[in-house]
């Protein structure tokens, strides 16, 4: 896999990528910051798989307008709440998530804190748990979405085929006091500079040891030599 991480190495890589990422307005800075709840902070990411921040944002202003805590979203039909979220991925199969989300919430009178018990949950997965326990909670533990996966495999900090080994590995590698800064730091990164297409090799700052630049530069040198 390359080179070896140190404690330093992962501080300056997330501090290095959240002050890029702020730099150039990355939407998962600049645009959740309406999100003031634990339950906002839950439909944001259920809302948000297979969505861009900014669709989500929308959709999320447009149903909190009209229901900001699950009291509020059970009393409406799961057809008010399609209306409500149309445009993001899978909206209709999201607004029955949803409305089956606030039902069980209602009944335990709260957002859930505890990875057990939210996983639970309608329309909730690891990611989703582990991503409301961060930014809601503040509890340190790592969400990994495609963001994470990519970037941590780019870089050579992991080499993982999927999400949970891709999370599993850097929670053996990364100090726990740094697991909340994974997801908001690599998706910001992810979303400016390392993006899925077309990434800002020349601007990145981890060009000395990004694997994924390495064989760029060495598929490059072949070319050039036929």
């Amino acid at each position: 896999m390359g080179k070896s991480f140190t404690d330093s190495d992962f501080e300056y890589i997330f501090e290095t990528m959240e002050k890029l990422a702020r730099e150039r307005k990355a939407p998962v800075f600049t645009l959740k910051n309406f999100l003031k709840t634990p339950f906002q902070h839950l439909v944001f990411t259920v809302l948000s798989s297979r969505t861009r921040d900014e669709m989500t944002v929308k959709a999320c202003n447009r149903l909190f307008s009209k229901a900001s805590t699950f009291e509020e979203l059970a009393k409406l039909s799961v057809e008010e709440i399609e209306k409500l979220i149309k445009g993001v991925g899978f909206y209709k199969v999201k607004a029955k998530k949803l409305k089956q989300l606030a039902e069980e919430l209602k009944k335990l009178g709260r957002v859930p804190d505890t990875y057990d018990e939210l996983i639970k949950l309608p329309g909730v997965g690891r990611k989703t748990a582990n991503v409301v326990l961060a930014s809601a909670f503040g509890k340190q533990t790592i969400g990994v979405d495609v963001h994470v996966h990519r970037i941590a495999n780019r870089l050579g900090i992991v080499s993982t085929r999927t999400n949970v080994e891709t999370e599993e590995e850097l929670k053996r590698i990364i100090p726990e006091n740094m697991w909340a800064k994974v997801n908001r730091a690599m998706v910001g990164f992810g979303q400016t500079v390392c993006r899925p297409k077309k990434p800002l090799c020349s601007e990145c700052p981890f060009k000395n040891f990004c694997v994924y630049y390495k064989q760029l530069n060495k598929n490059f040198s072949k070319q050039d030599v036929r």
